[in-house]
């Protein structure tokens, strides 16, 4: 029965991860596409918005395909958390934990999810079970590793400030007149 629990938590979650990647690529399913995608990572801080526009689709359209076919594990439960872990930290830090309030409830659930799978294996129902695949640790390894500086390296970008929200309409935090930046 295990074997079937697993198959069953890797279709579910994998398939509704890849849903919120096809979103991001394709603009499937209500999304927006790489063009949206890009410019709302922008706002976020993540800059250029198109290359993190691309890792967004990558880690949850291919980890989320790879999780739910069990092919190649643990990488495609590694690009889920990826994505997860930031959309946790770019776009749900600091509200309540529920989804209904913005919060970061679904990312959690996912990673929770991804973590099962990655620690336990896809089970005897996967494609890594059907052709024999076992994805060598040291790849497992550098894959993680590279998972976690990209996850800080974008956690540490920060959005720029609107000019207005810095007291003055040009810019100057102190709020004093305008400048005549013209090039002469």
């Amino acid at each position: 029965m295990v074997d079937f629990g697993l198959l069953a938590l890797r279709l579910v979650a994998g398939g509704l991860v890849a849903g919120h990647g096809s979103q991001k690529a394709f603009g499937w399913f209500g999304g927006y596409g790489l063009g949206g995608t890009a410019s709302w990572l922008e706002s976020l801080g993540l800059k250029p918005g198109t290359a993190w526009a691309y890792l967004a689709s990558t880690g949850e359209l291919g980890g989320g395909l790879l999780t739910a076919l069990g092919l190649l594990n643990p990488l495609g439960p590694i690009l889920k958390s990826t994505a997860m872990a930031m959309a946790w930290t770019k776009a749900h830090t600091g509200k309540p934990v529920w989804a209904s309030a913005g919060g970061p409830e679904l990312p959690i659930v996912f990673m929770t999810t991804a973590a099962t799978v990655a620690l336990a294996g896809p089970g005897r129902y996967s494609l890594d079970n059907l052709l024999g695949i076992r994805v060598p640790g040291w790849i497992s390894v550098l894959t993680a590793l590279g998972a976690a500086g990209t996850v800080v390296y974008g956690g540490m970008s920060q959005p720029e400030v609107a000019p207005e929200a810095l007291g003055g309409d040009d810019g100057d935090p102190t709020g004093g007149p305008a400048h005549d930046n013209t090039p002469a």
